[in-house]
């Protein structure tokens, strides 16, 4: 499930979201597929997108998420876009499944 949302890069994981800033709550929401097919991860941050602070809730919420450090999460492409790229360091198969659990946990509780 997180395959369509993540892949495996160097030294770690790719992860494409599309962020909702200044949500009632900070939170991953799933698997959605945009217009164009590209699949990717839903979140929601209660940050304001102004001076970088929904990016940097962004970050803080996939770093706590995945278990990993803030400096372990990386904001690669679309700082001023919904449609984001976070690069997180590490085993990427450790990563995969970590995401993986999260999801189907979300899917679970749906």
């Amino acid at each position: 499930m997180s395959r369509a949302a993540a892949r495996a890069v160097e030294g770690g994981l790719e992860v494409r979201i599309r962020l909702t800033p200044r949500s009632s709550r900070d939170a991953l929401e799933g698997i959605e597929t945009a217009s164009d097919g590209r699949a990717h991860l839903k979140a929601r941050v209660r940050a304001v997108p102004e001076d970088g602070k929904a990016n940097a809730a962004l970050v803080a919420l996939v770093a706590k998420a995945l278990a990993v450090p803030r400096s372990a999460v990386e904001l690669t492409g679309g700082a001023g876009a919904r449609l984001k790229t976070l690069r997180v360091r590490g085993d990427a198969a450790a990563l995969e499944a970590a995401l993986g659990r999260i999801l189907t946990a979300k899917e679970d509780r749906a």
